[in-house]
């Protein structure tokens, strides 16, 4: 590549992320059946990560604080109205987020010891909370709060730094599973908190690494809930991981062990050098219930910040952008310095990888080949340490589900309801400045022409053909940013 194309390439991306539209966009080739004409269409990549693509990163987020703030101080209630079937809506987790839990076996519904007993309340089928009156002023008040949950200690950190002041002693195995598990903590913390609440909490969350790493959640709550309820419910909520010990590693290919093979017959693994056939799913379960332990439990740490936060109020657009502040990073480049890199916090980064590259995600996780148990619904070709969940991924340190979390009836609308909303501002600010917002269905693929077939043809753009510069160079001539000036909506 010329020195010339180069340095029009470097424009062309500068430009881009000055002018905020995408810097890589997928290219499409449509061509008009009606007038021969062929276009080429620049579709932003939709990426998240402000690394990658800033503006498209820039846009999910804005898109997210739109529905943050739309849903939290709601006066009409969104839910449906009242099932026949009570016991449904209550206690079942409604996040996309949440992880299915392995087969169901019988066990104990004792709780584990040192976690303290949930308040019974009688819930209502609301979820917009109560209200309260100023006996000075007569004014009517409908608060709601924003809460920060945090994990226990693992080890000592260096404040300055943001890892441990010393390495040897930080529990990394502790940090990890916490950090794979953390999401199912947060779905049993729902269930809880709702049938501690007396309603039908409503809630919008992000998860977002602390300095030292840890997984930590900023949740905006609708409604208002006695403090000493939220630490209370805190404080008894726990997840017990019913699986395996991951104490011993049996298959190690690092020292030249030779990994387990798969037999077709039993669908399962066995030892390569012994034949042996390793321990199903299944049968490692039955093992765990004769010794009655789980192999971990995860807990939140006693930190619990709650703030009450009355809608309208300047505290609540600074705790929106607050909440949704991070999530166009990635967690391990959240807040690493990267002109002044620290050797010690990048150390501590490589050390958590290591532990969540080799530790089990979930059931059909290959990595419990290491320690000697075929996977649940195991696959010929399993290798550990190639995993295909992004948890054991070094930018993502064990959280491999979403970054945000939003209940069913946050707001009653999709995300697509809520990008479609921004459109329409986009489009009627662009129209009072005088400016004729393109033809939203001008090129789209359902339009008939006059034989009954589709007037316009999408294919992609052959790879000798794509020309990236020219494409970004005609997204900003099109924004309606750079020709209007307008600012775009929060």
């Amino acid at each position: 590549m010329s020195a010339a194309r180069k340095l029009d390439d470097a424009m062309a991306l500068a430009s881009a992320d000055a002018v905020g539209v995408c810097r890589r966009p997928f290219l499409r080739k449509v061509t008009d059946r009606a007038t021969g004409d062929i276009t080429c269409v620049p579709i932003p990549c939709g990426s998240t990560r402000a690394r990658i693509c800033p503006a498209c990163a820039d846009k999910a987020r804005r898109l997210r604080m739109q529905q943050c703030r739309e849903g939290w101080h709601l006066v009409d209630d969104p839910l449906p109205p009242q099932p026949d079937d009570d016991n449904e809506p209550e206690d079942a987790p409604d996040d996309a987020d949440s992880i299915e839990a392995s087969e169901r076996r019988t066990r104990s519904t004792r709780r584990l010891e040192g976690f303290p007993d949930l308040p019974k309340v009688q819930p209502d089928h609301t979820s917009v909370g109560r209200t309260f009156t100023d006996p000075r002023t007569g004014a009517t008040f409908r608060p709601s709060m924003f809460v920060t949950l945090t994990l226990p200690s693992y080890g000592r950190i260096n404040a300055a730094t943001g890892a441990p002041a010393d390495p040897n002693r930080y529990d990394y195995r502790a940090a990890a599973l916490d950090a794979m598990l953390f999401s199912r903590a947060v779905d049993r913390w729902w269930q809880n908190l709702r049938r501690c609440a007396g309603y039908k909490v409503q809630y919008f969350a992000a998860v977002e690494p602390q300095r030292r790493l840890a997984p930590h959640l900023h949740a905006a709550l609708r409604g208002a809930i006695p403090r000493s309820v939220l630490r209370q419910v805190t404080a008894a909520t726990y997840c017990a991981v019913w699986w395996p010990s991951v104490d011993v590693v049996k298959y190690d290919a690092a020292r030249g062990d030779r990994l387990p093979q798969w037999d077709p017959v039993t669908l399962c693994y066995f030892d390569p050098e012994t034949g042996e056939l390793l321990p199903s799913w299944q049968e490692a379960l039955d093992q765990v219930d004769i010794e009655g332990e789980p192999m971990h439990v995860v807990r939140f740490g006693r930190q619990v910040d709650v703030k009450g936060i009355v809608g309208g109020s300047e505290q609540t657009g600074r705790a929106v952008a607050y909440l949704c502040k991070y999530l166009t990073k990635a967690v391990a480049e959240t807040y690493v310095n990267e002109d002044r890199p620290d050797p010690a916090y990048e150390a501590h980064i490589d050390r958590l990888h290591r532990e969540v590259q080799w530790l089990p995600c979930s059931e059909t996780c290959a990595n419990w080949l290491r320690y000697g148990v075929t996977p649940k619904d195991a696959e010929p070709d399993l290798i550990p340490g190639q995993c295909t969940s992004k948890a054991h991924d070094r930018e993502c340190l064990g959280l491999g589900g979403r970054r945000v979390l939003v209940s069913r009836h946050w707001t009653g609308k999709t995300l697509t309801d809520h990008r479609a909303d921004r459109a329409d501002v986009v489009r009627a600010v662009l129209e009072e400045a005088g400016i004729e917002p393109p033809e939203a269905r001008r090129l789209a693929a359902d339009v008939l022409d006059a034989d009954g077939l589709p007037r316009f043809i999408w294919e992609d753009v052959p790879v000798e053909q794509r020309n990236y510069t020219a494409a970004i160079a005609r997204s900003i001539r099109q924004s309606g940013v750079q020709q209007s000036g307008v600012r775009r909506p929060e």
